[in-house]
């Protein structure tokens, strides 16, 4: 794709593009290893792959990089990198996630919260050289150029025939997950859902729309016997906590919160945040028959919040091992710490000088294409009312009240998808991880428009959608969640000659 963007839109890009290299793939703060004789460092590279322009598809990949001897793997770091070693801004590269499959399920997982596994002393994953190891990632390119990313991970492994190896205890996995297990397993968070600004998924779900959302994973019954020694969770930006609940014989009991710990200044609005983890001595005993549940949290007084996510790995032992707590029996400690502490890649929060005009000052446009019809989005720009273009074009196209104003997306054909979600006038300032918001007097959101297989998109299969009928009169601003830093507006007025905004 050849693209020529606007001076104004220019300018903005290069903003980030100065945003300085963040170093080497290592991650502050981290948990400390759990250490065992004869363990061993190891760590592994997939790629570099070439990110395309605005790329936001999940892809499905064979891994051959994975110790060749059998043993445990006790800890498990995941990160992503370029070719020199450093790590791009959020804002700019986003690992929206990444998951780790072996004997065709799920091993390890991680999203831009990059929680790093550690595994209490004397538990491990049995991993063995002849299992077929996979990947699914969705590598989400913010910029419109290209970029080569490589995914990461660093493991502590133990050799099963090392002294560390033979003090070792198999553990097994579980993946609970509100919305999956899919491909893409997501659901929306929006303001108008819950209560007093917060809202459960899926306790407080009351449409058939989104009830058809829920996941198989959301729920799961304890086959044999077994005492969980590690769990986290994982959210998007909006979320809190996921829930980690327990039923038996008609009594509910929580097994455990993972609460999203926020280092961005405007609150639960970013990806600037790190989980919380079970601690080290954290034993919960599950009885065959327990039905176990997951339950995810999010803020829904700043902004709604789209294709939201509550996943968490269950990681257990069979039978009942020492230490073990029944939560139904005894005192069970349901919080826990991060794993990792604050990361340099989400230091760029946005949001703090204007850099494109105040659409609510602009004039609407004049000339016989000056009302209705039609905004194409095209090279990464709403072609009428982009607030970085110029002139005519920059001004917010209009319709009257009960009227729709059509968007088209002309680069779907090169696997770009693009949105039109509401957000707070002027929506004007610098992009970061925190900035702009889905946050505009009213909620309206296109989805993301393009074509592609659902289980493997997440896309609507469209490349159009109609602005709502029943707004308001009033200047309303938007931008594209997939690629933040395109900013838009369009006008209902009544056309009266007096209404000239």
């Amino acid at each position: 794709m050849l693209l020529r963007l606007p001076l104004a839109a220019l300018a903005a890009l290069v903003a980030l593009a100065l945003v300085p290299a963040l170093g080497q793939a290592a991650i502050p703060g981290a948990v400390p290893s759990v250490e065992y004789e004869g363990m061993q460092k190891l760590k592994f590279k997939m790629g570099p792959f070439t990110i395309q322009p605005g790329q936001n598809e999940i892809a499905f990949r064979g891994i051959d990089q994975k110790p060749q001897v059998p043993g445990y793997i006790t800890r498990f770091e995941p990160n992503i990198e370029r070719p020199d070693g450093t790590v791009p801004g959020v804002d700019v590269i986003h690992l929206h996630h990444a998951v780790w499959l072996a004997r065709s399920y799920p091993m390890f997982a991680s999203g831009e919260e990059k929680t790093i596994y550690q595994f209490p002393r004397g538990y491990g994953y049995r991993h063995d050289p002849k299992d077929i190891w996979g990947m699914t990632d969705m590598i989400h390119n913010l910029m419109p150029n290209e970029d080569k990313i490589s995914i990461t991970w660093e493991m502590d492994f133990v050799p099963l025939d090392s002294p560390g190896g033979r003090q070792i205890q198999e553990i097994e996995q579980t993946w609970m997950d509100v919305a999956g297990l899919k491909a893409y397993p997501v659901f929306d968070a929006k303001r108008s859902h819950g209560t007093k600004g917060t809202f459960t998924f899926p306790d407080q779900v009351k449409t058939a729309k989104e009830r058809a959302k829920i996941g198989a994973a959301q729920s799961y019954v304890v086959p044999e016997d077994m005492t969980v020694v590690w769990t986290a969770g994982h959210l998007h930006p909006g979320g809190l906590y996921t829930d980690l609940k327990v039923t038996r014989d008609g009594q509910t009991r929580n097994l455990f919160r993972s609460t999203a710990e926020y280092w961005e200044p405007a609150g639960a609005v970013s990806w600037d945040v790190a989980m919380t983890a079970t601690k080290p001595g954290y034993r919960a005993l599950l009885r065959k028959g327990d039905k176990v549940t997951l339950h995810a949290t999010y803020d829904t007084s700043k902004a709604s919040w789209y294709e939201s996510m509550g996943i968490m790995f269950m990681w257990w032992a069979k039978g009942e091992q020492p230490g073990a707590v029944d939560p139904f029996a005894g005192a069970l400690e349901t919080t826990g710490a991060i794993t990792h502490g604050h990361l340099p890649e989400n230091d760029n929060h946005g949001g703090k000088k204007a850099i494109l005009p105040d659409a609510r000052r602009l004039l609407s446009p004049t000339g016989p294409r000056s009302r209705g019809a039609l905004v194409e989005i095209s090279e990464f720009l709403y072609r009428r009312g982009d607030l970085s273009l110029d002139g005519q074009a920059q001004l917010p196209p209009t319709v009257r009240p009960g009227q729709s104003l059509t968007f088209k997306n002309r680069d779907a054909g090169e696997k770009i998808y693009h949105t039109i979600t509401a957000c707070k006038a002027p929506c004007n300032r610098d992009t970061g991880v925190a900035y702009p918001l889905a946050n505009g007097p009213v909620d309206f959101d296109s989805g993301e428009l393009g074509f592609g297989p659902k289980f493997a998109t997440p896309t609507e299969n469209r490349d159009s959608w109609k602005t709502p009928r029943n707004l308001k009169k009033g200047t309303y601003t938007y931008f594209c969640r997939v690629h933040p830093f395109m900013r838009g507006a369009f006008r209902v007025k009544s056309g009266k000659k007096k209404d000239k905004r």
